[in-house]
């Protein structure tokens, strides 16, 4: 007997599957709160040079101040930059006169922010612009790292000692790191703080997903992965709506780190996955999630014995345990390790790619970010009839080629024209969406359940550095404006079609050891048809 055979004996979605989704999806707020939080944590607000001795000036109108003492640009916005060193009264004359005896410097007071939008950042906490301006963009970066980081450690970890106790573990890291973020004094503290946030939130990411699906049933394993995704979606509206109401960079972390203790009280009523205890011979604890399951969804005469389910053995043998390294001695198991952490990086380059660049389609921070986000949720419905007829391979790769041509077209499409750049980018954004709603359900489908948390660990690993160096990539405007752009688009195409060399997994039983993956690539997938009384493709309610 497979697990899948007693899942749907013991109803395989029934109401202790819905309380488990639930459960597991408020995290799932909280990812995007944190993980695209840069866009108004470290937003940059304009700026100009401080003028030292203003007070010298008071018959002049501030307007009249900056014209004498800061260049402008040909389109007559002031610089910001850079100033003159001595004071430019003839402009008063006329403004377009060349400045007279004297040399443009670089500022050397400080900086004048516009606080009409933001209150305050780490940007002008710290004056993180010009030449600091790196390592402004550098704060996504450290966050990123630490993502990566959290990938290796909790994907291992998860496999070892289970996915209940890891989950909790990345929640409390959440919260303390969170709110020891927001009480940063110095920038380094700031950084380090923000690194050691994303190490415990890359546990949520990894976990939450394969949890829910080693409960649920074949037939509504789609929807569980739809369902947790479209909850990101909320969480990326709800950002907006909080970075809207908290303007003040401090209490914007904590408002986003708070829901993280609910998630942890919520979590008492998650069982450990009863896939994994089997895997790895703690029967006893299965057998009583197992009836609990059971006596929940009304299947009150459901039984089964310890020693029935010591008989679902896998390929891994006594004493054995798998690392890292077991993703690449097998053949069929190494191409699918390949392939799907270059898919990966694709996907997380090109879309944090597009999340960050939120004043580039001629809308408003926040209303970009809620638009990005309301966008997600006819994509990620689109993709859950699409996957199932389509399959996941199809869907995958095009989902992530359409992706890059959007990004490159807004390359082509000249900047007067904001209203179809809009169109073009939100259109980009719902492909880049359906395209990380499919490379979760797909990459938790490639591998077997005695190393499915090192494969998502891995691949997380590689989507992260990818998620690392997407706000990077925007410094190479300094070459070439368009660099950034073209640079998404091409990694995006490249990727994307790397995807059509994995293997489909539609209709196919999770694989529970190494041997599973090797046969079938030999044999052919096993197919599963649904019962009568339940369609492989479930109405969404």
């Amino acid at each position: 007997m497979k697990f899948e055979d007693l899942l749907l004996e013991i109803g395989g979605f029934g109401r202790f599957q819905i309380l488990i989704l639930f459960i597991l999806c408020l995290p799932r707020i909280n990812l995007p709160m944190h993980f695209l939080l840069h866009n108004f944590l470290a937003a940059t607000p304009s700026h100009h040079c401080a003028i030292p001795y203003q007070e010298a000036f008071v018959n002049l109108t501030m307007e009249e101040v900056r014209l004498i003492s800061i260049p402008q640009e040909p389109d007559g916005t002031f610089r910001s930059c850079e100033m003159f060193s001595q004071p430019q009264f003839h402009l008063l004359l006329n403004s377009s006169l060349q400045p007279q005896n004297s040399s443009i410097q670089h500022c050397q007071h400080g900086w004048v922010y516009d606080h009409s939008q933001f209150t305050s950042t780490i940007s002008t906490q710290w004056d993180l612009v010009c030449e600091q301006r790196g390592l402004n963009q550098a704060t996504a970066t450290f966050f990123f790292i630490g993502v990566t980081m959290g990938a290796v450690v909790f994907g291992y970890l998860s496999d070892r000692f289970g996915r209940k106790a890891m989950l909790l573990l990345s929640l409390v890291c959440s919260v303390v790191f969170g709110m020891l973020s927001a009480a940063s004094i110095s920038y380094s503290m700031l950084a380090i703080t923000r690194t050691l946030t994303g190490v415990g939130l890359s546990g949520v990411s990894l976990i939450v997903l394969p949890l829910g699906m080693e409960w649920v049933d074949i037939q509504h394993r789609t929807f569980s992965g739809i369902l947790t995704s479209i909850f990101w979606s909320v969480g990326n509206m709800l950002l907006a709506m909080v970075a809207y109401l908290v303007r003040e960079w401090h209490w914007l972390l904590v408002a986003v780190t708070g829901p993280c203790l609910l998630s942890i009280v919520c979590l008492w009523w998650v069982p450990e996955s009863a896939r994994w205890l089997i895997a790895n011979g703690r029967v006893k604890e299965a057998h009583r999630h197992l009836l609990r399951c059971a006596r929940m969804n009304g299947r009150k005469d459901f039984t089964v014995s310890p020693e029935a389910l010591r008989k679902m053995v896998t390929d891994k043998k006594p004493g054995e345990s798998y690392s890292y390294i077991s993703l690449f001695r097998t053949p069929v198991l190494r191409k699918i390790s390949l392939c799907s952490g270059a898919v990966w990086f694709g996907v997380a380059f090109s879309y944090y790619g597009m999340s960050m660049n939120l004043t580039g389609f001629g809308l408003s921070m926040y209303l970009s970010q809620f638009v990005f986000g309301i966008i997600e949720i006819p994509a990620k419905m689109f993709m859950y009839m699409l996957v199932n007829r389509v399959g996941r391979r199809q869907c995958q790769a095009w989902t992530l080629i359409l992706t890059g041509l959007c990004i490159g077209a807004n390359v082509i499409i000249p900047k007067p024209f904001t209203t179809l750049r809009s169109v073009v980018a939100v259109m980009g954004k719902g492909f880049s969406e359906a395209a990380f709603t499919t490379v979760f359900l797909y990459t938790s489908e490639l591998y077997p359940t005695v190393l499915r948390q090192n494969g998502m660990g891995y691949t997380s690993f590689v989507a992260r550095l990818g998620g690392a160096l997407a706000p990077l990539v925007f410094l190479l405007d300094e070459v070439w404006g368009s660099l950034p752009e073209v640079t998404y688009c091409g990694v995006a195409v490249c990727c994307g079609s790397v995807a059509f060399l994995l293997p489909e997994t539609l209709n196919v039983r999770l694989p529970e050891g190494i041997e599973d993956i090797e046969k079938a690539q030999v044999k052919g997938p096993p197919q599963v048809s649904a019962p009568k009384s339940m369609p492989l493709q479930p109405l969404l309610k």
